[in-house]
Formats: C-alpha cells, sequence, structure tokens
C-alpha cells in the first residue's frame, strides 16, 4: 500500500444509492474503507455537503466518471488520515475541505491531493465542507470563463441556492455589481444582504424588463445560468456588446430559441461546463485561484458560506427531498463525525 496509514476500520458507514429513483433508494451500507493512490489522501469525514448533481445521479442521470466512487457526494471537509507517497500537502493530521469526483457521503473518502484546501480558519469543519463543489463551480464559471472584471455586471439565477449564494457574494467581494433572479421574496432578502444590488422574484417580474430599467438599457457583462433553455431568448437580449453567457444548468430544459443575429451583432460568447469530469490537474489549478483569491476573504469574514439546514448522514434522503422541493436558500450538509464537524480551524 502506498500510503502512511493511521488506525482506521477496514469497514465503514456509507450512503449508497441502491438502485435509480427517488430520494428512498438512498441507503446505508457497510463498504470498505478506501486506500488512497500515490497522489491521493485518505480523509476522516466531518460533514459532506449536499448538491444538486447528488440528486441527479441518484435519478441515473449523472453517473460518476471512470474510476471514481459510485457512492454520491461531492465535497466533504475532515482530517487527513493517511497519504500517498507522491503527496507533498496535505499532510496527516491537517484539517482540509476537498472536492471529490464522488464518495462523500461516507465515514471515510479518498480526494487527489491537489483538489484538497485548508480549511478556512475561523469557519468550522462543517462550513468548510459546503464550499468546494459551489466555489469551485463559481470560480471556474464566473472568473474563468466568464472573465468577470471589478465594476462589471453580473446576472446570478437561481441566487438563493448554494452556487447562488457564493457567486453574490464572491463577485460583490471582488467589486462587481451583481443581480438575482429567485423565486420568492424571502429569498430576494437573503440574497439582497449577501451583496446583491437588485434581486428579482421571477414569478411577479419580468428580470429582462427589470433590468434593462436598472441598467439604463445598457444590459450585463456576464450571466451565470442554472435554467437554460427557458431563459436563452431573454439572456441573450439582456447581454451588453462583448457579453458572455455561462450556462451551468437546465433546470428549464435543453433547448431555448436563439438569435444568432443577436449572437453576430453585440459579439457575445455562449459557454458552459461541468466540473466533475475534469481531471484533477485542471482542479487543482482552480483550488489554487481559490485559495489566493478567496480564502482570505472567507478567514476575514468578507463572505460566509450559507448553510440552511444540517442532517445527520444517515438522514440524506432527507436532505435531498428538501432540495428537490426547491425550499432550500444556501447549502445542505450531512454530519458525519458531530463533535468533529462543531469544531473550528484556528490555525
Amino acid at each position: 500500500m502506498s500510503a502512511h496509514t493511521d488506525k482506521r476500520p477496514e469497514q465503514m458507514l456509507a450512503i449508497a444509492i441502491t438502485a435509480a429513483g427517488g430520494p428512498e433508494v438512498l441507503q446505508p451500507v457497510e463498504v470498505a474503507t478506501p486506500t488512497p493512490g500515490p497522489d491521493e489522501v485518505l480523509i476522516k469525514i466531518a460533514a459532506a455537503g449536499v448538491n444538486r448533481p447528488d440528486c441527479l445521479q441518484r435519478r441515473g442521470l449523472y453517473p460518476p466518471p471512470a474510476g471514481a466512487s459510485k457512492l454520491p457526494g461531492l465535497e466533504v471537509a475532515g482530517i487527513v488520515v493517511a497519504c500517498g507517497r507522491a503527496v507533498v500537502y496535505p499532510q496527516k493530521g491537517d484539517r482540509i475541505c476537498a472536492l471529490l469526483a464522488g464518495g462523500g457521503y461516507a465515514e471515510y473518502c479518498i480526494a487527489p491531493a491537489v483538489q484538497c484546501l485548508p480549511a478556512p480558519r475561523g469557519l468550522s469543519l462543517l462550513e468548510a465542507a459546503t464550499l468546494p463543489e459551489t466555489y469551485f463551480t463559481v470560480w471556474a464559471n464566473v472568473f474563468d470563463r466568464g472573465e468577470l472584471a471589478p465594476r462589471q455586471r453580473l446576472l446570478v439565477h437561481g441566487g438563493a441556492s448554494g452556487i447562488g449564494t457564493a457567486a453574490i457574494q464572491m463577485a460583490a467581494a471582488l467589486d462587481a455589481t451583481v443581480y438575482t433572479t429567485v423565486g420568492t421574496d424571502a429569498k430576494a432578502q437573503l440574497c439582497k444582504k449577501l451583496g446583491a444590488t437588485r434581486a428579482i422574484n421571477y414569478k411577479n417580474e419580468d428580470f429582462l424588463e427589470v433590468l434593462r430599467t436598472e441598467t439604463s438599457a445598457s444590459g450585463v457583462d456576464v450571466i451565470l445560468d442554472i435554467v437554460g433553455g427557458a431563459y436563452l431568448e431573454q439572456n441573450i437580449k439582456l447581454l451588453k456588446t462583448g457579453g458572455k453567457l455561462v450556462v451551468i444548468g437546465l433546470l428549464g430544459g435543453a433547448k431555448g430559441t436563439l438569435n444568432l443575429g443577436l449572437v453576430l451583432s453585440k459579439h457575445l460568447l455562449i459557454t458552459g461546463s461541468t466540473l466533475r469530469p475534469r481531471p484533477p490537474k485542471e482542479k487543482g489549478a482552480i483550488a489554487k485561484k481559490l485559495l489566493e483569491k478567496i480564502w482570505p476573504l472567507l478567514e476575514q469574514g468578507k463572505i460566509k458560506p450559507v448553510l440552511q439546514n444540517t442532517y445527520m448522514l444517515s438522514e440524506a434522503a432527507q436532505a435531498h427531498e428538501l432540495l428537490e422541493r426547491n425550499e432550500a436558500a444556501g447549502k445542505l450538509a450531512l454530519i458525519v463525525d458531530s463533535e468533529l464537524a462543531a469544531s473550528i480551524t484556528r490555525k
């Protein structure tokens, strides 16, 4: 075995997807504790974040990449208990959070070392567990692909989601003007507290008309869109010349009406991405940027994860039910080790 190891059980508790279906297919199982490869670490999990891709995987719509754990769970925080022989950082005993390609709904998991970040000072491991999936996604799409710059305007669809609450805070902290769409007035209030200049309840208002007025008809520079087809036509009309539409979700369908004339005349860029299939090298590059640009803001308290509800690991199905009712505002997390999850990183 290519790792320096602590004592750990040969078997561990995990939550498995027993068949494609509803939340009830999430069931506790005993499985072998994984062993890290040369470039990986083994993490004793304190808590794991819950995300929409977990629900898609459970329904059979988002299979894990080749070689990844079939267990759900894309982000965790905890303590490193073993390291592969090629790992320089992190080391045994380090308090970290990590982006995974799967395997987070368990007592232990393995992660590529380059996808690990120190748990931010001042945050509990429970809070740290809600960072990687959303923060990696936002950085990769808003700042890398969308190239959002200070004093530009960003529109975030689904502002009260885990992705949305992170995007609003990150963009506002880096001096962009942020607008967002939400489904309730309570979510609108939350988004304004997080830094949104205007939060539009799409059930009562047309975001295109509101933001045309708000921007004096000049439009926005970047749109982060989790809706997809249903918003495509309005998004294209709202973007200013040289604007970028970054699609990361298809809650409103995969197809929409596209006016290519506007794309040409306004020099627009339409792009999108998924995070999970990317190789560790690419995710590691995102991790370095987060450590440089965003982790100091977290440690200074200028941005903070929005954690709505927590559940014990055995209650994963309840977390999925809430997420799929679109009632979540911020992030949901599963507590694996209560004492460890509550502990706050001091160093």
